[in-house]
């Protein structure tokens, strides 16, 4: 079939006189990124889109070409398109990719990149930057916000929580750009990078080659033998070793490792400020989620993917007392001030380092006539502990449960009879996990360090999306809710078909600004006011109402002897009629 003239417009012709196709530089980014095992984009479009646009709806016209790209999920707010791929990343471990406008995107979207940052969550950030050129290439400035939006450095605003940034200069140079920035995220530790696109360049149509091979990544870091060796040693001979663990539990290898050998060697775990089930509830090593009172006496103390085992200010290990560290990068070196003791640090990955105990452990403490006395002894010791624990959770629960009032304590321990064992529950701040039992890898996950509010309804919409076939319940306090940009996560629920049962525990006020100021000043003049003063969020607002705006099942409930039926009721709707559900619980703590 012949070529008329208008047909070859776009073709170039080598001294071969072969046809070399051309490509759309976005295309060829998008592309790029489904290589990389990026699955989504999501994005809060603007003018800086255009190409972006044009991509995808080239994609709609062919489905081989769909294929190879990631699937578009526009998101009314860009900290929530952020916060939905980092519960993308929690769920699959696959890289994630957010696309907003340009400055002032970039602008909304700092607050989920210091999550993503403190979290090691590898999400690509991108923006357009406002076109470079005033006239004369196609993309140039068309409308009066691209002269106000443009910055002297664009990624300024975020450099500092991200580990790469740049701005794509040319467009020949978009695949290598993606490859970098997915080299850098992947490597460990783990975390965001940030890529700025001009409009004109992504825009350019550039000759198609075959695409580079995906560059391989290194993996976590594995430990030094004679490290491991001395750590054994320590554990073989400690009478009260302690884990500190926030994180070992990311992944089920970790899970499982932290399980078996602690278990095996009586060691206890405490889980703080968890933001995975590093441990089954139900384990035998299991000592809750404070170091109280159980650092105060430990000889030795493993802190394992934790940034912060203890504050130094209310509490601290006896000074004899042997710390050591085991993490990726066991400094925190991103953190300008961290203290802690360290008698020995080993920069591994937690999973591999925890079976590399045991290897040593097991030369060191052989079973060939049984359990040897000091771990009898632990174990005995710690069952002791353990049961007085559980003892002190009973009696919390039957107090919460006589209150005239709805408490913490009740909500979640119905969130805990409710949901089931399959359940996921990702939390921003209001659940006590002492009263949910949470026994499977990954049917847990908390906000990040960093404590950027607005994650949580994202980040369970992302969890959804990720996995489809799990029940996913977000728990929020109503001061979080409010971050979350609850309008645009309710509405990308509904035309995503993302289904999530979210739970305020609303007790209309910034607990955390009155808890903080109570700790310094109760006795000062903000006791006068109960340190209510800029911490009351009253009258609250009709929270159910803004689901049932995007055909959401809501309910509000004030009543204790109502909230298992109503809790019932909301998780109807979610499995049976495949309809997100909110319940507004009004309680005190």
């Amino acid at each position: 079939m012949g070529h008329s003239p208008a047909s070859i417009n776009n073709c170039k012709f080598t001294t071969s006189s072969r046809a070399t196709r051309e490509e759309l530089a976005a295309l060829v980014m998008l592309r790029r990124l489904r290589a990389h095992g990026v699955e989504y984009f999501f994005c809060n479009p603007g003018t800086d889109f255009p190409a972006i646009v044009e991509a995808f709806s080239m994609a709609e016209a062919d489905p081989e070409l769909a294929r190879s790209l990631p699937k578009p999920v526009v998101v009314l707010h860009e900290n929530a398109a952020v916060a939905m791929a980092h519960g993308v990343y929690l769920s699959t471990g696959k890289p994630q990719a957010v696309m907003v406008h340009v400055n002032v995107g970039t602008a909304n979207t700092v607050n989920g990149a210091a999550n993503a940052n403190r979290d090691n969550a590898p999400i690509l950030l991108m923006a357009g930057r406002t076109p470079i050129t005033e006239t004369g290439l196609h993309g140039s400035r068309s409308r009066n916000i691209h002269w106000a939006q443009e910055m002297f450095d664009q990624a300024g605003m975020l450099r500092e929580f991200v580990k790469w940034d740049y701005e794509l200069k040319v467009a020949t140079e978009t695949e290598s750009a993606v490859d970098r920035a997915m080299e850098l995220m992947m490597s460990s530790p783990r975390g965001p990078a940030y890529l700025s696109l001009p409009r004109e360049v992504i825009s350019s149509s550039i000759s198609a080659m075959e695409p580079k091979r995906i560059r391989a990544v290194a993996g976590a870091p594995w430990p030094q033998p004679e490290a491991v060796e001395a750590l054994a040693a320590l554990v073989a001979k400690a009478k009260r070793p302690l884990i500190v663990t926030s994180t070992s539990g990311r992944t089920r290898a970790g899970f499982d490792a932290l399980s078996a050998l602690t278990q095996k060697y009586a060691i206890g775990v405490i889980t703080l400020s968890g933001r995975y089930v590093c441990l089954p509830t139900s384990h035998d090593m299991h000592l809750g989620f404070q170091t109280q009172p159980f650092i105060q006496d430990a000889d030795l103390i493993i802190v394992l993917e934790c940034d912060v085992p203890w504050i130094p200010s209310l509490e601290n290990p006896p000074v004899d007392c042997k710390v050591v560290h085991v993490a990726e990068d066991p400094a925190f070196s991103r953190y300008p001030t961290r203290a802690f003791p360290v008698d020995l640090a080993i920069r591994a990955d937690a999973t591999v380092a925890l079976q590399a105990l045991g290897v040593e452990l097991a030369k060191l403490l052989p079973e060939t006539e049984g359990e040897a006395p000091s771990i009898a002894e632990r174990r005995s010791l710690i069952a002791t502990r353990r049961k007085a624990l559980r003892a002190r959770w009973a009696a919390q629960a039957d107090k919460a449960s006589q209150a005239a009032h709805i408490t913490p304590e009740q909500i979640s321990r119905r969130i805990s009879d409710i949901v089931g064992p399959d359940a996921i529950i990702v939390n921003e701040y209001p659940l006590r996990l002492e009263h949910v039992y949470r026994e499977q890898s990954g049917s847990f996950l908390g906000q990040s360090p960093a404590g950027g509010l607005g994650w949580g309804l994202g980040a369970a919409l992302g969890v959804k999306l990720a996995c489809p076939d799990k029940v996913v319940v977000a728990t929020l306090g109503d001061g979080a809710y409010v971050f979350d940009n609850p309008t645009a996560c309710h509405w990308v629920s509904a035309v995503q078909k993302l289904p999530v049962l979210v739970i305020i525990y609303n007790n209309q006020m910034y607990g955390a600004v009155r808890n903080s100021t109570a700790a310094m000043y109760k006795d000062g003049m903000s006791g006068n006011n109960n340190c209510m003063l800029l911490a009351d969020l009253s009258p609250s607002p009709a929270f159910e109402k803004i689901a049932e705006a995007s055909g959401g099942y809501g309910e509000r409930v004030e009543d204790p002897s109502q909230l298992e039926a109503a809790m019932v009721r909301a998780l109807h709707a979610v499995t049976h009629e495949k309809r997100q559900a909110l319940l507004n619980v009004v309680c005190k703590y």
